[in-house]
């Protein structure tokens, strides 16, 4: 059995870390975005710098396109602080909505361009166990 640590549980999104494989995972329970959704990444984050993390795995089935200002924020000021921090594969479960799609499409060009490892899983069993393997 994977020991999986529930770090959050609101009514917004949920996240866990496995420290065994030491991924970090959430799922959004609904759109998120401004401060709940930062403080997601950020709690992730601190996972990572704390553990020597490396994976995760973002459930954005829930989630729609963000606005503008989360855009810039997790691209230009968290995402380089999590690559820093041994970030090095993303798994990713797509939003249901089709503008949180080609958001996500957007910002998922920029890491496979900078050859990042980077999957999106319709499953997230499957995406777990893509992770636990790299």
């Amino acid at each position: 059995m994977v020991q999986k640590i529930t770090v959050i549980d609101e009514a917004y999104a949920t996240l866990w870390y496995y420290p065994e494989y030491k991924i970090v995972h959430h799922v959004y329970h609904k759109f998120i975005h401004g401060q709940p959704f930062r403080d997601v990444l950020e709690t992730g984050l601190r996972l990572f710098e704390q553990n020597g993390g490396g994976k995760w795995l973002s459930d954005d089935r829930k989630n729609s396109a963000l606005p503008t200002e989360d855009l810039v924020w997790s691209t230009q000021e968290w995402s380089p602080r999590c690559l820093a921090a041994g970030w090095k594969a993303w798994a990713l479960i797509m939003p249901d909505k089709v503008a949180g799609q080609l958001n996500m499409n957007r910002i998922l060009k920029q890491y496979i361009d900078a050859g990042f490892q980077v999957r999106v899983f319709d499953d997230v069993d499957e995406a777990l166990e893509w992770l636990k393997s790299v």
